[in-house]
């Protein structure tokens, strides 16, 4: 299995000759230039996970593409028919088994209106499982090879990461949800991760455009 960081939330995942991405939004880049991918997938439905203004041709150059699309992003993109993808939702697409769990986004504050999130487990041939959790620390799923890890957002603190990766405990986990940082912001965020994550987790901060070859 091999993950492509493509900035902020944005995962390219290829495997058994499949391609996904999740989440092309606004603070991601390269993803425009993909040809040929099986499915996008679309955790919910703020902007910095799926960019209103460039999914369409995005969807549009990748006609074999299907759409899973968490069903409230999918009431907001103008984009052709589609495979709402809810929580509980699993199939297959080439050699890649993609589940949808948990419903909810993290909250931001009592005052902010409930939004839809569905967290993503991609389960390829080899049995590599990866985990992209969208806006949320509510699922923990076990066995989790690559964890997708929200570095920083206005929904969580640096407590509830690390309580999260605790609880999922992967073999690596990849900084995502970053686009907020700066360098130094950076470092700090990834240095708590390093040391008070668990002891078998590997956190592996990727550049944009660069891959990590996951095997087990």
């Amino acid at each position: 299995m091999r993950v492509t960081y493509l900035g902020h939330a944005c995962l390219l995942i290829e495997s058994d000759d499949t391609r996904v991405l999740i989440d092309p939004g606004t603070y991601s880049e390269g993803f425009e230039s993909l040809r040929d991918l099986d499915a996008i997938a679309v955790t919910h439905l703020h902007p910095d996970h799926v960019d209103p203004e460039r999914f369409p041709e995005l969807a549009r150059v990748n006609p074999g593409a299907r759409l899973l699309i968490e069903p409230e992003a999918i009431q907001a993109l103008a984009i052709g028919p589609a495979n709402v993808f809810a929580a509980g939702a699993v199939t297959t697409v080439g050699g890649i088994r993609i589940e949808a769990v948990g419903g909810r986004h993290a909250s931001n504050h009592d005052q902010v209106s409930p939004l839809g999130n569905v967290g993503l487990i991609l389960t390829d041939s080899a049995k590599l499982r990866l985990f992209h959790p969208g806006d949320s620390y509510d699922e923990t799923p076990g066995d989790i090879d690559v964890l997708g890890l929200p570095l920083s957002a206005p929904w969580c603190r640096m407590s509830e990461t690390l309580d999260f990766l605790r609880a999922v405990k992967p073999k690596v986990a990849i900084p995502i949800h970053d686009g907020l940082l700066n360098e130094a912001g950076h470092g700090a965020y990834l240095m708590h991760v390093e040391t008070f994550g668990p002891a078998e987790t590997t956190a592996r901060r990727l550049s944009v455009g660069a891959t990590f070859d996951a095997e087990q």
